[in-house]
């Protein structure tokens, strides 16, 4: 007790310390808005200490203000100073993306600092190992991303969750004029979808009464303190919390036992399920019953793993449709084209009409390149190396690229990238006449990742978003209940601060 206690002293005093001391040099280095003019200035390092000043009065818009610092450098690439000599690389130059994620895809894995920021909450699942275990994990994930997997999501658990839950809910907001929270209402979506497809249970997150959910709410809470360690400014700070178990260290650890006894039990039951089923089982079976059945994983692996998947199926989808929606609700020209080709498909939108959807999809992928659902994401240097542009990188030197800041390139959307157009991502096929989509470079438009590591979840997440946008935007009108842009943060996936409130409108004649 008198350790814990001296321990929260001595933190204590020296946030008190930081605050007072860059309190009074914040007007400085705050940079409050996208700057691309010559009077920018990139943030002064001192010795021993680096950029820090910069990098605390920037913490709550760090997204923003690293993104700044790219769109400002000449080659998209900028060095960040922090303590004690060590630095950052961040980039949005495509040459530097394919490079750390496809020609040198082996020198730049998933580095110390992430797995251990990451490690209580998602363990040695996929999204947090390299080499052999990443390799394994893939390929038997794998095989759930097929086609007759993919027609089975859309047409049985999508189709469901659409019909029976998320529908009539809008339905009733519609009816009854009530204000409803968007980005709660999606992530509740997501979140039954990949239980039901991954693992063959349905948490029945989404019904009427928008339900407490004990684990929905524990992980959520947990990406955010991981998030907070990943992003930490002094990460001894939170190791110390954590070796004294004290403050949001305690919590994580509170919460990670909550989500990981939630996903025990799954395991539990779904051995219990295939036992019983017997060779009856291998017909349809989804991803947790094929790690199970492959006898190669012991219970806490295959715990890291279900984790892994949900923060994957949840988190990332939700986000890309809560920003879509906004940005829909801010172009009725795009909101109107979207509305035609959705009416021109069968209301009962099969597989192959979900899939036909072009502009759709081009709208996805636009509102995706303003707001990635995964923002940024970091790799570390396994050696030494030259970057394509000429940036050099040490040993162990955390390299991350910068999906939100090269959506804003100039040199690669053109000056007219702040505007919503999903024609950018057509072209007219003059043997047809219709339009077709035209892909981006995946290492200009790494919203999801590319090179080996591309996400397997790809066409499943499209697949999903556009049944939702065809099923949501033939009947109704999504009108957001505020009169300001929402506020963008991010934790590991961009987010609306506060909440995404919003007002229903039946269409007419739907």
């Amino acid at each position: 007790m008198a350790t814990e206690l001296l321990a929260s002293i001595l933190l204590l005093i020296l946030s008190l310390f930081i605050t007072l001391y860059t309190g009074t040099i914040r007007r400085l280095w705050s940079h409050p808005s996208p700057s691309t003019s010559s009077s920018f200035k990139f943030p002064k390092s001192y010795p021993i200490i680096g950029a820090y000043f910069a990098i605390y009065c920037n913490r709550e818009r760090r997204v923003q203000w690293l993104s700044d610092m790219i769109l400002n450098s000449p080659t998209s690439t900028f060095v960040l100073h922090r303590f004690f000599g060590q630095y950052q690389v961040f980039t949005g130059n495509p040459d530097n993306v394919k490079h750390i994620l496809k020609t040198h895809f082996h020198l730049y894995p998933k580095g110390d600092l992430l797995r251990d920021s990451l490690h209580d909450l998602l363990g040695d699942g996929i999204f947090n190992v390299n080499g052999d275990q990443w390799k394994v994990q893939r390929q038997v994930s794998s095989h759930e991303f097929n086609r007759k997997s993919l027609r089975k999501f859309v047409e049985t658990v999508v189709e469901a969750e659409l019909r029976d839950r998320l529908v009539p809910m809008l339905a009733s907001a519609a009816a009854n004029r009530t204000v409803l929270d968007l980005q709660d209402v999606l992530k509740r979506f997501t979140f039954d979808n990949i239980c039901n497809i991954a693992f063959g249970y349905d948490p029945a997150y989404l019904v009427p009464s928008l339900p407490r959910a004990e684990f929905a709410e524990a992980f959520e809470e947990a990406v955010l303190i991981s998030s907070g360690r990943l992003n930490a400014i002094l990460p001894i700070m939170w190791k110390l919390k954590s070796f004294f178990r004290i403050g949001s260290e305690r919590r994580l650890g509170e919460l990670i036992s909550q989500v990981r006894g939630f996903a025990g039990d799954l395991i539990r039951e779904k051995n219990a399920q295939l036992q019983q089923a017997g060779d009856d089982s291998r017909e349809e079976i989804d991803i947790l019953s094929r790690y199970l059945m492959s006898g190669r994983f012991d219970e806490d692996y295959v715990i890291d793993i279900i984790i892994s998947f949900i923060h994957a199926g949840r988190d990332t989808t939700s986000a890309a449709l809560t920003w879509y929606f906004w940005l829909i609700a801010q172009n009725p020209r795009v909101e109107e084209k979207i509305l035609e080709e959705v009416m021109e498909a069968s209301e009962e939108m099969a597989y192959e009409d979900v899939k036909d959807m072009v502009y759709t999809h081009a709208s996805l992928c636009e509102s995706m390149r303003l707001y990635p659902p995964v923002p940024v994401d970091t790799k570390e240097a396994a050696v030494d190396d030259v970057l394509p542009d000429g940036t050099r990188v040490k040993k162990g030197t955390r390299v991350v690229y910068h999906p939100y800041a090269m959506g804003r390139l100039a040199k690669l959307w053109g000056a007219d990238w702040p505007d919503f157009k999903p024609e950018r991502w057509l072209e007219m096929d003059e043997s047809t006449g219709k339009w077709g989509f035209a892909g981006m470079d995946p290492y200009a438009y790494p919203v999801f990742q590319a090179g080996p590591r591309i996400c397997l979840g790809k066409e499943m997440a499209f697949l999903q978003m556009k049944r939702v946008v065809a099923s949501v935007t033939r009947r109704f009108r999504i009108v957001p209940a505020f009169g300001r842009k929402p506020v963008y943060f991010a934790d590991l996936t961009s987010k609306m601060k506060g909440g995404f409130p919003v007002r229903i409108e039946e269409r007419m004649g739907s």
